[in-house]
């Protein structure tokens, strides 16, 4: 049995790769020869090629192709689904929930289920970050930190256990945190697309996750940011990609297979919102943050299995935290966009998330998808 992509025994998750400041191309010159330890070490893919990207993060066996299931296993599909927890009027489509705010119309629904695949996505972010909150490489004590639309509050609450001392302020439009929560601790309902009221220059560290395809202005989002940091202090983005990937030709090489045909359709909901659902494609997180006055800008694309097909230990749990995630949210990330953008009739909307849910699923055809992080600092001698 062999690995692909090659790594020493199997133990490398990722492509070996130089990771430069400003975020540039830094892609070792033989990516499949070697690969560091952690998932922290990730490869800087500056942009899709047109006709996607190459797996060289991911291990796998070559045995796995001849598996007799086109499908996850049961048994993975079991320890996945039993990660998630509960967390806690608003409008109802088809019994899903969405917030009702007044200023900002919101994709994702705000109920037990979705909120349920953000905090298991939560797990797997962190682990991809090599078990860490951030990237960012703070250098002082942290005493104030924003994480702009908090979701159910995980990463905020993590972040003020972690960080006693500092005081962690989480926003959102909706009111889905828990109410139990560490004492240095404090959500705000706030829309991020309005002017943000805090104190120019008194936060240490503003963190931003998955706001894909609900900001309609991110150079204002992230001038916002620097305006909030004191000088020194850092902001990290971390987004999502919608386009799911595999290398099996059969796959890559069909322009109407579902990974092709969700992302597109998603692309042009949001668009027509005015809410990009691509601000994690290529430099566009980088660049706009760089034009925002950031220094020391850098970049970072991981790839990111569905499904617990990967050879690699690590990246078979983080397959399999990402499959549960993709199992809560499908139905969440269609019904509005679909049906209340786009006008797709409900029974439309259920037969695509079904096609889809069934090519997640497929470790025969090892799909995975992208996620890009960027941080940046506000120069020591802003002012």
């Amino acid at each position: 049995m062999s690995s692909k992509p090659s790594s020493p025994k199997g133990k490398g998750a990722e492509v070996a790769a130089a990771q430069t400041p400003d975020g540039g191309p830094g892609l070792a010159k033989n990516p499949t020869s070697s690969a560091p330890s952690s998932p922290a070490a990730a490869a800087d893919q500056s942009h899709d090629p047109a006709d996607g990207p190459t797996n060289t993060q991911i291990p796998y066996a070559d045995d796995d192709e001849d598996g007799d299931s086109g499908l996850e296993d049961e048994e993975s599909l079991r320890s996945t689904s039993s990660l998630s927890e509960s967390i806690f009027d608003y409008r109802s489509i088809h019994g899903r929930t969405f917030q009702n705010s007044k200023t900002t119309e919101y994709w994702g629904p705000n109920d037990d289920r979705q909120n349920n695949g953000l905090d298991i996505a939560h797990h797997f972010i962190t682990m991809l970050k090599g078990d860490q909150l951030f990237e960012a490489p703070i250098d002082r004590p942290l005493t104030k930190v924003l994480d702009v639309g908090t979701g159910t509050g995980i990463w905020a609450i993590d972040m003020a256990d972690t960080y006693p001392a500092a005081e962690v302020i989480g926003t959102d439009i909706s009111p889905i945190q828990p109410l139990w929560v560490p004492p240095n601790c404090v959500f705000h309902i706030d829309d991020a697309q309005l002017e943000w009221t805090y104190t120019p220059g008194s936060f240490d560290f503003v963190h931003i996750r998955a706001l894909y395809g609900s900001i309609g202005d991110w150079p204002a989002l992230y001038a916002q940011a620097y305006r909030t940091l004191a000088p020194g202090g850092w902001l990290e983005d971390f987004e999502l990609n919608i386009t799911l990937h595999s290398d099996i030709p059969a796959v890559r090489d069909d322009p109407d297979h579902i990974f092709k045909r969700w992302a597109n359709i998603f692309f042009g909901a949001t668009d027509k919102m005015g809410r990009t659902l691509r601000i994690g494609m290529g430099t566009t997180m980088r660049d706009m943050i760089t034009d925002a006055g950031f220094v020391n800008v850098t970049h970072k694309t991981y790839q990111v299995p569905s499904g617990g097909w990967s050879s690699d230990p690590r990246m078979k749990i983080i397959g399999r935290y990402n499959l549960a995630f993709l199992e809560e949210s499908l139905e969440g990330f269609a019904l509005f966009l679909l049906q209340e953008v786009l006008g797709w009739p409900y029974v439309e909307v259920q037969m695509f998330i079904m096609e889809m849910r069934n090519a997640v699923r497929n470790p025969k055809i090892r799909p995975y998808y992208l996620v890009t992080n960027v941080y940046g600092q506000k120069p020591k001698s802003a002012e």
